[in-house]
């Protein structure tokens, strides 16, 4: 969508899904049963709650990354209910802050589980603290599906966990799109600023392979620790080495000082952030001037667009709930990410959690009204830029 370098795009995003049509072959015991039960033989059944576990930073440094995740969850939920919910049965999320630190996203999720009985779970988010949640086996012992998780990291993604359902495309094709642009754009010496962790090595590597490949030259890397801002002694080392353009393996909060930092040591090299940087943010942070043409990778459409359903539906859903956020993207990645999950409660029948995973595995390639996934996520990654009002503009 941006720059002109992924023209694909857009006709990804809505291709039709494949239909299942299942045929009733017990068309006289139904009309049998439906006699009886009008008769009051059979007890009518009794609408219930149908409860999905998140665990998400709502507090800390990526506060307002869960909750943006959580409103689009939210939003979508909302809708199923004011329809009738899943066969009668109402959704219901119950959400635990985790602070974005891994140790609280086990105990939380630990206790979720034994406490609220979820029937799956959605909206997770960063890399090391999935990766703990499943070296621990915590999903492997509750025996249900995680759908939707704010990673593109190959760790969770090579091969995909059999619990896993990504609704993004992966760090690596993230990264391919920023140093395919940068190669259209001529710039020859690129240098890398990334989290200490898990998520920032994943990024880096990608990186380091994508140069490698395009002949690009990786001039400096500049790490900064998980949970932080704190990356002065990393912009000092790559504004040393004089880069033409900066990858940002980064969260929002350590991007917006990495902007600043560069730009006031004066830096004019093209800054190009992953998608876990909102880019907004950014220029609510440091200001519309600092951040004005940072680029940020989007792994959703424009969430403005009238063109496709889903972003329709989003606008609708979210003045349902009264809510005075705006659509982001963030909040639109939520939104799909409750998509696919209920439409795997949906046809699960039962909503237990092994129906439930067993649907999911038997989605293929679902089509969320223009956002497409499968088991491994979608493909897509378009480039945004901030303009000098602090807006994404394509």
């Amino acid at each position: 969508m941006v720059f002109g370098h992924n023209p694909g795009a857009d006709a990804r995003f809505a291709t039709p899904r494949r239909q299942h049509i299942m045929k009733n072959p017990f068309r006289s015991l139904c009309c049998f049963l439906f006699a009886l039960a009008l008769a009051g033989t059979i007890p009518a059944a009794t609408a219930a709650e149908i409860v999905i576990g998140q665990v998400a930073p709502f507090t800390g440094t990526l506060a307002p990354t869960g909750n943006d995740v959580k409103l689009g969850i939210q939003a979508y939920f909302a809708r199923v209910n004011a329809e009738g919910g899943v066969r009668g049965n109402t959704l219901r999320l119950v959400s635990r802050d985790d602070g974005y630190k891994v140790e609280d996203t086990l105990k939380q999720t630990t206790e979720l589980i034994e406490r609220d009985a979820p029937v799956a779970l959605i909206g997770f988010v960063g890399t090391g603290n999935v990766d703990a949640l499943l070296k621990a086996g915590t999903l492997d012992r509750a025996g249900m599906a995680l759908v939707g998780v704010r990673s593109g990291a190959s760790a969770l993604r090579t091969p995909v966990p059999a619990r896993v359902f990504h609704t993004r495309a992966s760090y690596a094709a993230e990264v391919n799109t920023i140093v395919q642009q940068m190669g259209i754009m001529g710039i020859k010496r690129v240098a890398v600023f990334h989290q200490d962790d898990p998520f920032g090595e994943d990024g880096l590597k990608a990186a380091q392979a994508a140069l490698s490949k395009a002949g690009l030259e990786l001039v400096a890397t500049g790490g900064y620790e998980k949970g932080t801002a704190n990356v002065a002694a990393a912009a000092g080392k790559i504004v040393a080495a004089t880069p033409d353009g900066v990858i940002m393996v980064s969260n929002t909060a350590a991007s917006a000082a990495f902007v600043k930092d560069m730009r006031e040591r004066g830096s004019s090299a093209m800054l190009i952030a992953l998608s876990v940087t909102a880019g907004p943010q950014v220029a609510e942070k440091i200001g519309n001037t600092l951040a004005h043409g940072l680029g940020v990778v989007q792994v959703v459409p424009k969430p403005q667009s009238i063109s496709l359903a889903v972003t329709r539906q989003l606008d609708e859903d979210l003045k349902r709930l009264d809510s005075k956020s705006s659509a982001n993207h963030t909040v639109l990645e939520g939104y799909v990410m409750a998509k696919v999950l209920v439409e795997g409660i949906r046809r699960a029948g039962e909503p237990t959690p092994s129906r439930i995973l067993a649907a999911l595995n038997g989605l293929g390639t679902y089509d969320a009204g223009g956002a497409q996934n499968d088991h491994a996520g979608s493909d897509y990654t378009d480039i945004s830029i901030l303009d000098r009002n602090g807006r994404l503009i394509r």
